[in-house]
């Protein structure tokens, strides 16, 4: 299995368009809530973004796409919004897996899947099964997520694992035990929804990620939208660690 280097250890390769798009879906119950409707159609009408985003991924070459589902603090929501989110998953896995098969996008779902019920794990391991072949897009699911969880976790697995090097670990003893191991660090991190924050998201990963917060609402952040953040991403100076005139040199 390949392992991808990290970005404070080398120097990334990066070009206009990001290998790796990071997004927090945020907005879903404000989208419902401005048209006095209940948050579950804003949630369901988020779905539809999600396709329009993985669309537009896809047409670009975006080599991975990572969206945050649910977080590991989710669970403080409403039971009943809670279990609808939960059945909305099922139901998105069980609609969408074959059309993401059929377009040759590779499904992996990430995250503690110790609170998720039996079936509900099932479908998570077939879609993944189903995908797991497949060359183009690589789309990740975070769900039941925290990026504390995940440090933690590979920490506990790094340690069990190589307890002949305890206390000289380094990035690349650790790096195949996060979640995102077969996958660059993001180029870009999405925000949605107004918030400017990363809310325990990729908290490792996202060290040298461009960061672009926007006001639009996730079930409105169509084809345009989207194509606004990789504009925004154009735009950018990544240094990693260098100064300006350095990069003049190498370019």
């Amino acid at each position: 299995m390949k392992f991808f280097s990290s970005s404070t250890q080398t120097i990334p390769d990066s070009g206009e368009i990001p290998n790796h798009i990071a997004v927090i879906m945020d907005g879903n119950g404000r989208w419902a809530r401005k048209r006095f409707l209940p948050r579950i159609a804003g949630h369901k009408r988020g779905v539809e973004t999600v396709r329009e985003v993985v669309k537009q991924c896809a047409l670009m070459n975006v080599k991975f796409l990572t969206l945050f589902a649910f977080s590991s603090e989710n669970w403080r929501r409403p039971d009943d919004e809670v279990s609808f989110l939960m059945g909305l998953f099922m139901d998105a896995l069980k609609r969408e897996v074959v059309k993401l098969h059929d377009n040759n996008i590779r499904l992996i779902l990430i995250g503690d899947r110790s609170r998720f019920n039996a079936e509900l794990i099932a479908q998570m391991e077939a879609s993944e099964q189903l995908t797991a072949n497949n060359t183009g897009l690589t789309l990740t699911i975070a769900a039941n997520y925290g990026g504390r969880w995940d440090i933690l976790q590979a920490t506990n697995r790094m340690t069990n694992a190589l307890p002949q090097k305890a206390g000289q670990y380094t990035e690349e003893d650790i790096s195949p035990y996060l979640s995102m191991h077969y996958a660059t660090e993001p180029d870009l991190f999405i925000r949605t929804g107004g918030e400017k924050r990363v809310s325990n998201f990729l908290l490792w990963q996202l060290a040298y990620t461009e960061f672009y917060f926007t006001d639009t609402l996730w079930p409105d952040f169509d084809a345009k939208a989207f194509n606004d953040a990789i504009q925004s991403y154009r735009q950018r100076e990544r240094r990693f660690g260098r100064t300006s005139e350095q990069l003049t040199v190498v370019n």
